[in-house]
């Protein structure tokens, strides 16, 4: 029997995949997760919490560098409907940034003004010199 869709992978069902990781974790915690229609806003996910508070989430796919030191991602996206093709951040247009981790199997939510504009690490290890200053540790942001 042949295996439909093995093969390959390209950004978009990498992306896929981390989105709905994401959504299936929010909802294993008890979250009402919503879906934005038409797919132009600036975030993914609608999350509601207990308190019935309603947070904007983009979701992101992770990946380990540095000798798996550290988990990274981008926090800007190219804007390739506009002639200059630039990086956009997400800082005020969406609060949260939810990261699935495939190799870890974990799911990492941040706020958007916790990390820097254009791409973010989260450590695993601690660096060569030991010093934490500024560290975000994944542990401290796991779901």
């Amino acid at each position: 029997m042949d295996v439909i869709g093995k093969g390959k992978r390209d950004t978009n069902a990498i992306g896929d995949i981390s989105e709905a990781t994401i959504i299936a974790r929010f909802l294993q915690l008890g979250y009402i997760v919503l879906t934005p229609y038409g797919g132009n806003q600036r975030y993914d996910l609608i999350v509601e919490d207990g308190e019935g508070t309603f947070w904007r989430v983009q979701c992101k796919t992770a990946r380990i560098r540095y000798n798996g030191n550290v988990v990274t991602f981008a926090t800007a996206n190219h804007n390739y409907a506009l002639k200059n093709k630039r990086w956009r951040h997400y800082r005020g247009e969406c609060d949260y940034f939810a990261v699935y981790c495939e190799k870890l199997n974990k799911v990492y939510l941040i706020k958007v003004d916790q990390v820097g504009i254009s791409s973010a690490i989260l450590r695993l290890l601690p660096p060569k010199n030991n010093s934490d200053k500024d560290v975000l540790w994944a542990k401290d942001y796991e779901l």
